[in-house]
């Protein structure tokens, strides 16, 4: 049984709320986390020790803030498999895939150890005797709330950008990870001083009270419903929200592309983490031509993959999902492989092709973050983009063809921050993720990022009157 706590000022602490919530292994429904949540009280003292300590990490100079994230990043490679194992046992991902994504989180945590002190300003020249300095400077305390389902990725990603440019942190990790945001965060805050990264524990109120605090920003990674929830509560403070919320990302399958190798490609975007991604793959429109083809395949690479995946994070979720392909096969959607709930313990699903599917259903319409890859037939390109489009999220969009010009077409035309061409997950190290719509507000990743967690100060310079 793993115990989550509170680290305020350097000190781990039970909260004061005397609240406590437990999480279950999603292999086998047993207990495996014990939470205490955090009060009100928590919060601001949370709170209060990062503002404390801004100042000081604001002016430690930006190679030794650099410095402390890869003295961090080497300390996370060497207990990835002890922080797998316990990432496993919270959200269900296998331990070698769970292996593989602390092993992206190491690298990005390093990537923004060496954009940090890159990231500077630029001048601007008014006559012989003036110039014009933008210098940037940390916003202050930035609140971190990260999901579940990449947990360490996710949080290193947020947590390396704030900490490398002179802000201070207070993470909230998943209620659904939190021994993985415990241990992340004692393998982080011996590298660096005394209330510079802080956690808090606990559910949606505790969540909401951190978003509603005095923070500068709020960085969050979650649902659309939370994101806005945390949108309204900056407008009330005046803190920046900076937000990626769910999405619904659509794959086209254009007519000239191979059937067995564009399966593929939807597969693994749709069952790569029981399809518990953010940009996992959540409708499909595949041309007429190669419809056939193109599903018998999908349910072939979906049988290898029921294979190897690992259960949903809690079966409220899996009851969530199952519900979308009921509600699809009611109103007129195929089953072509899985389904249906397995018995026995966990919150297992079984990767599962619906063809015949429309727009008016859920499991098109909505995010599901399941292992379901509802396919929907086109007739031509234009109705595949035209569909595609027609939805409240802009997170991320894939197309596989082997025509430039529809290439050029899709990522022209569809409303979304990201466009993957003839791929559905990949992209270059440092790439950054602007999301549209529903889907959030503000760049995630990337250099970018840093641009968002810092304020510009313009100085205007001329030179005194000769004869001073």
């Amino acid at each position: 049984m793993y115990e989550a706590a509170q680290l305020i000022d350097g000190r781990w602490a039970t909260g004061a709320s005397g609240r406590i919530l437990t999480v279950t292994d999603p292999r086998d429904d047993s207990p495996v986390t014990r939470v205490p949540v955090a009060s009100d009280q928590d919060v601001a003292a949370a709170v209060d020790a990062a503002r404390r300590a801004a100042p000081g990490w604001a002016r430690t100079a930006p190679a030794a803030r650099a410095a402390a994230l890869h003295a961090a990043a080497t300390t996370i490679e060497a207990a990835a498999g002890e922080l797998a194992e316990i990432m496993a046992a919270e959200m269900g991902k296998p331990v070698d895939g769970a292996r593989d994504s602390i092993g992206a989180g190491v690298g990005t945590l390093r990537q923004y150890a060496e954009l940090g002190p890159t990231h500077r300003g630029r001048t601007l020249a008014g006559n012989d005797e003036a110039i014009d300095l933008m210098a940037y400077r940390p916003r202050g305390v930035v609140a971190v709330i990260t999901p579940w389902n990449d947990p360490v990725a996710v949080s290193c990603g947020l947590l390396g950008a704030a900490l490398a440019t002179g802000n201070t942190v207070v993470h909230k990790p998943s209620e659904r990870t939190p021994a993985t945001g415990r241990r992340l965060a004692e393998l982080i805050a011996p590298h660096l001083p005394e209330g510079v990264l802080n956690v808090i524990q606990g559910d949606g109120p505790a969540g909401a009270a951190l978003a509603s605090s005095a923070v500068d920003v709020v960085a969050h990674v979650g649902s659309t419903a939370t994101g806005r929830a945390i949108a309204a509560a900056c407008a009330r403070t005046g803190a920046k929200a900076l937000l990626e919320n769910g999405g619904s990302d659509p794959l086209i399958v254009d007519a000239d592309v191979d059937p067995v190798w564009a399966a593929g490609q939807a597969a693994l975007g749709a069952f790569a983490n029981s399809g518990q991604i953010c940009v996992a793959v959540e409708r499909i429109y595949v041309h007429e031509s190669i419809a056939g083809a193109f599903t018998e395949a999908l349910a072939a690479e979906a049988e290898t993959w029921g294979k190897q995946i690992g259960p949903l994070v809690d079966r409220r979720l899996r009851e969530t999902v199952h519900a979308q392909v009921r509600e699809a096969v009611r109103d007129g959607a195929t089953v072509v492989c899985g389904g249906t709930v397995p018995s026995g313990a966990g919150a297992y699903y079984p990767a599962t092709v619906l063809s015949g599917c429309t727009d008016a259903m859920a499991v098109m319409r909505e995010e599901t973050f399941g292992p379901v890859a509802p396919v929907a037939t086109v007739r031509s390109f234009e109705e595949a983009l035209s569909r595609a489009a027609d939805s409240p999220y802009g997170l991320a969009a894939t197309v596989l063809t082997g025509s430039m010009s529809n290439a050029q077409r899709a990522w022209r035309e569809l409303p979304a921050g990201t466009i993957k061409v003839n791929a559905v997950f990949g992209g270059a190290p440092g790439g950054a993720a602007h999301p549209r719509r529903a889907s959030g507000q503000g760049f995630g990743y990337g250099p970018e990022l840093l641009d968002e967690l810092t304020v510009t100060t313009v100085v205007h310079l001329e030179a005194p009157p000769s004869g001073w």
